[in-house]
């Protein structure tokens, strides 16, 4: 069985989640959670970075990023069902998936700078600069959104 290390907050983990029950292979994943504060957990040593997500295969080697683990469950399933094929349309949807991505990064570092930088240290010109990012990735999405090619129903994975 192909284990998942993630954590339930994590929108990269959800991503990978969500990828993997599209695709049909969410009764071949077990989801461990990891804890990355832990300096004790599993996860450093399965993941040099100590990062969510990091998918550990069957043999014990290991893939992070979820760009990376999206690629692999995509080739595992037969390829081109979630990253196509035809380099057009490939490139779209890693266009999209970036966007998203860089998304997700700019509103976690808002999190992370109110969470972890003591409120006298926290800088607004960079929080408001992270919170611009969000809006302009929102307002991209939101000009063009992704084409479905049918409805889509994943439930709570």
């Amino acid at each position: 069985m192909i284990t998942l290390r993630s954590a339930p907050a994590s929108p990269y983990g959800r991503k990978v989640k969500i990828c993997a029950a599209l695709l049909g292979l969410g009764d071949r994943i077990e989801v461990v959670v990891a804890d990355t504060n832990d300096p004790a957990e599993a996860l450093r040593h399965q993941n040099p970075l100590g990062k969510i997500p990091t998918l550990v295969l069957e043999d014990g080697s290991t893939l992070y990023d979820s760009r990376v683990i999206v690629e692999y469950l995509d080739h595992l399933a037969g390829g081109g069902k979630i990253i196509p094929r035809n380099a057009a349309k490939r490139f779209e949807v890693l266009r999209m998936q970036s966007l998203a991505d860089g998304l997700c990064d700019a509103a976690l570092i808002q999190v992370y700078e109110t969470r972890w930088r003591a409120e006298d240290r926290r800088e607004p010109k960079w929080l408001d600069h992270q919170a611009g990012k969000v809006e302009r990735a929102l307002a991209a999405f939101e000009a063009a959104p992704p084409k479905l090619t049918k409805q889509l129903h994943v439930g709570h994975v």
